[in-house]
């Protein structure tokens, strides 16, 4: 904020041109037009109602839906094009095995072995403070954020997982965790909590990177607060989907 001194008066102001009052009455003019244009656009309804509200979700998962099956059909046709690509187009033995490399890697293909997974919830809704001293909670204290999704893979990852999965989809090198509000959106669907991560990899090195992370041990402390939810399983084995979404990058370019 700014403050603003006194000036001395210089004396009787200039009448105003006809122009300027000429612009002044066509500028309101304009702002009725597009108020009215609103209105009749709204139809008179409250654009804020719950109605409203639903129908936009009611879209969303709709539109996450398709996508999922969108999701299906790539992982046909990618499916169709490995057979084709496997099949004898003059390659080597040592060409093969590097092409199979790269596809685990990409995240392309399906990893089985041992895991673990970790499962996060939102507290209830009317929780209350478990702890003597510590203060209420506030909504925000109640839900799973986009830090404590990202904390969880970057310390599986930090822990040697040879592959990651959030929900049902498989996570690669462009994969993006990102939440609005308490919902997940990855890659063109939509999640609701609870929310699982699964990894392969050394159980104990996972284990030891989770209990190493200072982001988790912050949002167990939340855990004890207030209820949130935090599950460790682990697994004997355990199958993580191949990848089934686009590689391409549509933003990023190479100089």
């Amino acid at each position: 904020m700014s403050n603003s001194a006194g000036t001395p008066n210089p004396g009787p102001r200039r009448p105003a041109f006809r122009p300027v009052r000429l612009l002044t009455a066509a500028v309101f003019a304009l702002a009725g037009l597009i108020f009215w244009t609103s209105f009749d656009t709204a139809q008179g309804t409250n654009l804020r109602s719950d109605e409203s509200m639903l129908r936009l979700s009611d879209l969303i998962q709709e539109r996450s839906r398709k996508n999922a099956g969108l999701d299906d059909s790539t992982a046909q046709l990618r499916s169709r094009v490995d057979a084709l690509a496997r099949r004898d187009n003059g390659a080597t033995d040592a060409e093969r095995r590097r092409l199979a490399a790269l596809e685990r890697d990409a995240g392309t293909q399906k990893l089985t072995g041992t895991g673990l997974s970790v499962t996060l919830t939102d507290a209830p809704p009317n929780a209350t403070a478990k702890i003597p001293g510590v203060p209420e909670p506030q909504p925000n204290d109640l839900v799973i954020h986009q830090q404590d999704l990202q904390a969880v893979v970057n310390a599986l990852w930090q822990g040697g997982a040879r592959g990651i999965k959030v929900m049902d989809q498989r996570l690669i090198s462009t994969s993006a965790v990102r939440c609005v509000g308490n919902t997940l959106i990855l890659q063109g669907r939509v999640y609701s909590p609870p929310y699982t991560i699964t990894a392969v990899g050394d159980r104990g090195k996972l284990r030891t990177a989770l209990a190493a992370s200072p982001a988790i041990e912050n949002y167990r402390s939340y855990v004890e607060a207030y209820g949130l939810g935090w599950k460790v399983a682990q697994h004997d084995r355990v199958t993580l989907p191949g990848y089934s979404g686009t590689v391409d990058l549509h933003y990023a370019q190479p100089r």
